[in-house]
């Protein structure tokens, strides 16, 4: 029976000794577990901690002004740029309504993009806000703010103050009047050389008939001189043999018979004058008026005429030109086209020991083309893309303004033509000209 107490005893005593062990292990197990959380708690306040001293070094280095508040729009949070803006410390503005920051028409549009910001983000939305030396202009950008279940805790305003923009906006403008008024001017000064160009070839076109007019009229004058000494001798009741005498001193018959041909060439003389004013009452025709039909070969060799006259070297030029070639628009403007696309072939051509120009010109159903070509040096293949940029020129300074090939291209343009220059494969330059067909002579023809 003892023995069985005993035993009994002894079976008690190990199931303790088990449970204890059991406890002491599930402390230990908790404890393990208690220093990993320790450990995860303090790295993650570390994580906090270095995000928000990150996120502290970002707002106090931002040059934009950040206001963070409440789904009501109270403030709670700006940063080091708005506390300067403002004058005012972060502890007095805790709490504060945000449209308190504004008065006026600023105040209203303030409180409207609170209330937008929960169906719409907004965007640049111009505001005054007090600043410490006065109203400061912003540009505000609104974001909404949300917790993890979707719903609006509050609202972040980020705004750039507007006085740098604008003053480099102003900068901006100023530049760029200046340039548009440099553009102007250089526009005008080769507008001046294709009107020096022009008053060039008419002056010595001019010359030739005026000249012929001149010489007969002193001619004519002479005449007229013995004519008069002649009919008041017959008025003074002289002899026949005294008029036959002064006739003959006078040679009047060889005058009488020389007046029909002095009259005839004056009037021929100022019949080309005529002609050449007509021209260049046609030549001076402007964008506003209406589009006329005109002969493109008449302008062709009016430019040719007067550009040719004023060169220095003599060109050889070939013409593959028809008689006449209808087409449509401003004949003025296209003969200042013409006049720029030869005057550069002549220019191009000026060191070449054998100078030549080839010219032709023919018609399609639709249009009417003119291709000129010089033997020159050709053009760089680099150069070829840039040729009707403004201001662009391959000729030396102070030589072109780099504005000729760009205004033609932008007259040709309007006439709903073409105008293109390439290298030629037999070498120099190829400038082509293409402008709409005078209908009415198709018709007509």
């Amino acid at each position: 029976m003892a023995a069985q107490n005993l035993h009994t005893d002894s079976r008690e005593h190990s199931a303790t000794d088990e449970a204890w062990v059991s406890v002491i292990r599930k402390m230990d197990e908790a404890y393990a577990d208690l220093v990993r959380y320790q450990v995860q708690v303090e790295e993650q306040n570390d994580a906090l901690a270095e995000a928000h001293s990150f996120f502290d070094s970002v707002q106090a280095a931002m040059s934009d002004v950040l206001i963070a508040c409440d789904h009501e729009g109270r403030i709670q949070q700006v940063n080091r740029a708005f506390e300067e803006l403002t004058g005012r410390a972060l502890s007095s503005l805790v709490g504060q309504p945000m449209e308190s920051l504004c008065s006026g028409e600023s105040r209203e549009r303030l409180v409207d993009c609170l209330q937008r910001i929960r169906t719409e983000d907004v965007r640049d939305e111009q505001i005054d806000i007090e600043g410490a030396d006065g109203p400061v202009p912003l540009a505000l950008n609104c974001s909404p703010r949300f917790n993890h279940r979707g719903r609006l805790v509050g609202i972040v305003v980020a705004g750039r103050p507007l006085g740098e923009l604008q003053r480099a906006f102003n900068e901006l403008n100023q530049a760029h009047a200046e340039l548009k008024l440099a553009q102007e001017r250089l526009i005008q000064a080769e507008k001046m050389a294709s009107l020096g160009r022009l008053v060039a070839g008419v002056a010595h076109e001019l010359n030739n008939p005026i000249s012929f007019v001149y010489g007969n009229m002193h001619a004519l004058q002479r005449y007229t001189r013995r004519l008069v000494e002649y009919f008041d001798l017959v008025q003074s009741g002289a002899s026949r043999e005294e008029l036959r005498r002064l006739r003959e001193s006078l040679r009047l018959d060889r005058v009488i018979s020389d007046l029909d041909s002095l009259v005839e060439g004056t009037m021929e003389g100022a019949d080309r004058v005529r002609e050449i004013v007509n021209d260049l009452r046609q030549f001076s025709s402007t964008q506003s008026s209406e589009k006329v039909p005109f002969d493109l070969i008449h302008v062709v060799r009016s430019a040719l005429h007067w550009i040719i006259k004023e060169s220095r070297v003599v060109i050889d030029v070939q013409e593959v030109l028809p008689e006449r070639l209808e087409a449509e628009g401003h004949s003025g403007q296209i003969h200042q086209v013409v006049v720029n696309l030869i005057q550069n072939a002549a220019d191009a051509v000026m060191d070449q020991p054998q100078p030549r120009l080839a010219l032709s010109a023919g018609e399609t159903a639709e249009m009417v083309w003119l291709e000129v070509v010089d033997n020159g040096p050709g053009v760089a293949a680099e150069n070829l893309p840039h040729l009707f940029d403004p201001f662009f020129t391959t000729k030396p300074t102070g030589q072109g303004t780099g504005l000729g090939l760009s205004i033609s291209y932008g007259i040709v343009n309007e006439h709903g033509g073409t105008l293109t220059i390439d290298n030629h494969p037999d070498g120099g330059a190829r400038a082509r000209l293409t402008l709409p067909v005078n209908r009415e002579s198709k018709i007509d023809g």
